[in-house]
């Protein structure tokens, strides 16, 4: 391959054949190869019944993991002709595997559930692993979201933006992804004040202090944020979206009916724990479409 290849965690069960749709789909857009990787980790010990432990078989493993990956080459061959598409088997710990084929890798996307290796890719450590680790865009597909509600940014690719270098390249990011596939982009700025956090803070705050006071002022700066972007992409329909609230809960909110969830790795007040807290677990659990993570760009 001379172009960098979208990378897909394949193991044969159902959100990695979403992943492997998803990335087929992403690689005709964008005009990229793809490559399916397998990642074998034969266990040291097999219990068939109770009390009863043998020795596996590597090879009985091999033959499993190889089928795996022809099943993954026909669905690409008969989905995606034109896609360069090729298979990829290594054995060893699941994270290091994946990591290893991400140097020049143009985003490696994951099931986030699977069989085997990749059983616990999204709740255990492998997942977080990956998404600090990764040099790439890491998109996760969970299941259920083939039947995601509709919400006014339906078919569209949406972005959390607050400020930070983080969220600027996840932007960039968005913006070409949703040039590229002839859909609007929405902005989304989550804020949250002090004194709305405080309990027992007395008399509710007027309608017109919450809208024009605090949200005419956060959309006035994501409209600056992004008026460079404008005229850049002059093709892409772009939308804000300023509301009060946790990130995780309203961007999930927003998420719905929509192509893409695209945030940074790190960022500024409520998305500054985005990837390795509450936040973060929080989106890929209950985002309605697929999510991107995007680590900064490089200095």
């Amino acid at each position: 391959m001379t172009r960098k290849p979208i990378v897909v965690g394949y193991d044969g069960s159902q959100t990695s054949r979403s992943a492997l749709s998803w990335a087929v789909t992403s690689a005709q857009q964008r005009g990229l190869d793809v490559m399916a990787v397998h990642v074998l980790t034969v266990p040291s010990a097999i219990m068939p019944g109770y009390g009863a432990i043998s020795e596996p078989d590597p090879e009985t493993f091999k033959r499993f993991a190889e089928q795996v990956l022809r099943e993954a080459a026909t669905f690409a061959a008969e989905t995606a002709p034109d896609v360069d598409f090729t298979t990829r088997l290594i054995t060893g710990y699941p994270a290091t595997g994946l990591l290893s084929t991400l140097e020049d890798a143009d985003r490696v996307v994951l099931g986030s559930r699977g069989l085997g290796t990749f059983a616990e890719l999204l709740l255990g450590s492998v997942s977080l692993e990956v998404c600090s680790r990764a040099p790439c865009p890491v998109v996760v597909i969970r299941p259920g979201i083939e039947a995601s509600p509709d919400g006014p940014e339906n078919g569209r690719v949406v972005v959390g933006v607050d400020g930070s270098p983080s969220s600027e390249h996840a932007l960039g990011v968005a913006i070409e992804e949703a040039s590229l596939r002839g859909v609007g982009l929405t902005a989304v700025q989550a804020w949250s004040h002090a004194f709305f956090e405080l309990p027992g803070k007395g008399a509710p705050v007027p309608e017109s202090v919450l809208v024009d006071t605090f949200e005419g002022e956060e959309m006035l700066w994501l409209s600056e944020e992004l008026a460079g972007w404008r005229e850049k992409y002059p093709d892409v329909d772009l939308r804000q979206v300023v509301r009060h609230g946790s990130p995780a809960g309203v961007l999930s909110a927003v998420s719905a009916g929509a192509e893409l969830l695209v945030v940074g790795s790190r960022g500024r007040g409520g998305f500054r724990t985005l990837l390795l807290g509450s936040v973060s677990h929080a989106v890929l659990h209950h985002a309605h479409c697929p999510v991107m993570v995007v680590r900064p760009a490089p200095d």
